[in-house]
């Protein structure tokens, strides 16, 4: 017998389960393998976000609420995280595209995470490839700016096209060691999302892939409600300065340790070995930041999407009480007269509303104004 010795220090480190070496007579206990391997430092913010466990929190919010009532909140806050996540890009698509693209994030857990996994997400994401390669891509990429000439200037440079199928390996193997391990969910979701958009795998689109994987993780491991989403990208979103120093604080340093150069095609080439960068990081910080995200989204977004419907639902209810319309119509209304501090506007009185008598209108102003008073949807 021997006495063998932990990689990392359980006390100080969020760590896998161990795997004995005889040999080095030491406990492989590390998140991943020597194709991919993260470390998550355990500090006093992290071990404060898991006491809290806002996967019992999210549970009994949703457990206290109807099911038709969190289906519909559902509803909401996925299209909301995936108008958001085309957003954080500068794109806005057309709702047929949002809806397509929500579709495939709802069903993120469903099957393993794999290779063909993400080129399949790649592929209902990128539908026309005409200009864009699908797969893997076969040159370099690089996130910056251009000079006025059009050469690169760049703040941030992908792995090598050659090292690309080598270290999208190593990273979904040290996603199912973490899945194995039990890590925590959050801690797993950082790892590998964040893992994948430093690898920055495609030609384009990693952004969006990056974020869906945060949701692939957290429903595989359950985290979330069944059929619901955590609208992270909407967080994100709303702090764009904070996801991208989150981003900007890993990939920034690595400039000072790649060699590059353009290429005619006005391209960036890695002219040294750099795939070791790729492979090991601390992600300490981006998971307190991507914790931040979980937590408002369970302590804010879910609670304040549910409370919305449901003084929604009481000023809907109460309208068709005093007045026959139509669904549509009253749906108009509370949306026309909370935009418009409580008042329907001359404009909207004069145009769709014209049936309407004064009497009905002041009536159904109130029941707006009652139904949402002190409500804030910031």
């Amino acid at each position: 017998l021997f006495n063998a010795v932990d990689a990392l220090d359980p006390n100080l480190y969020f760590t896998g389960k161990p795997r004995l070496s005889k040999r080095h007579r030491v406990r492989d206990n590390l998140l991943g393998t020597t194709a991919f391997c993260p470390v998550i430092r355990q500090t006093e913010r992290l071990k404060g976000f898991l006491r809290q466990d806002p996967r019992a929190k999210a549970t009994e919010i949703v457990g206290r609420t109807s099911a038709h009532l969190v289906a519909r909140a559902a509803s909401f806050m996925l299209l909301a995280d995936s108008r958001a996540s085309f957003e954080i890009e500068g794109e806005r698509p057309p709702r047929s595209r949002l809806e397509r693209w929500g579709r495939a994030v709802l069903q993120a857990g469903r099957n393993p995470l794999t290779l063909r996994e993400i080129l399949r997400l790649h592929s209902v994401l990128i539908e026309d490839t005409r200009f864009i390669h699908a797969g893997l891509r076969a040159d370099g990429v690089f996130l910056g700016e251009r000079s006025h000439e059009g050469d690169p200037l760049p703040e941030f440079i992908g792995a090598r096209a050659d090292d690309l199928e080598s270290l999208m390996q190593g990273m979904l193997a040290a996603n199912e060691r973490m899945r194995q391990s039990d890590l925590d969910p959050v801690l797993q979701a950082t790892a590998t999302a964040f893992g994948f958009v430093y690898i920055h795998p495609f030609q384009d689109g990693n952004g969006r892939l990056h974020r869906c994987l945060i949701h692939h993780v957290l429903a595989e491991r359950k985290f979330t409600p069944a059929g619901m989403i955590f609208p992270v990208s909407s967080v994100m979103l709303d702090h764009i300065d904070a996801y991208r120093e989150a981003l900007r604080a890993h990939s920034g340093p690595l400039m000072n340790f790649i060699e590059w150069r353009p290429t005619p095609n006005r391209n960036v080439e890695v002219l040294n070995d750099t795939a070791d960068l790729y492979r090991y990081f601390d992600c300490t910080s981006t998971a307190e930041y991507l914790y931040g995200c979980v937590e408002r989204t369970i302590d804010h977004d879910l609670p304040r999407e549910i409370d919305y419907l449901k003084r929604h639902d009481d000023a809907m209810r109460r309208i068709m009480d005093a007045v026959e319309l139509p669904d549509r119509l009253a749906e108009s209304l509370i949306l026309f007269i909370r935009h418009n501090d409580g008042k329907l506007s001359k404009s909207r009185r004069e145009d769709e509303f014209e049936k309407l008598t004064d009497p009905e209108v002041a009536i159904v102003e109130a029941i707006v104004r009652e139904a949402f008073e002190d409500y804030s949807g910031a």
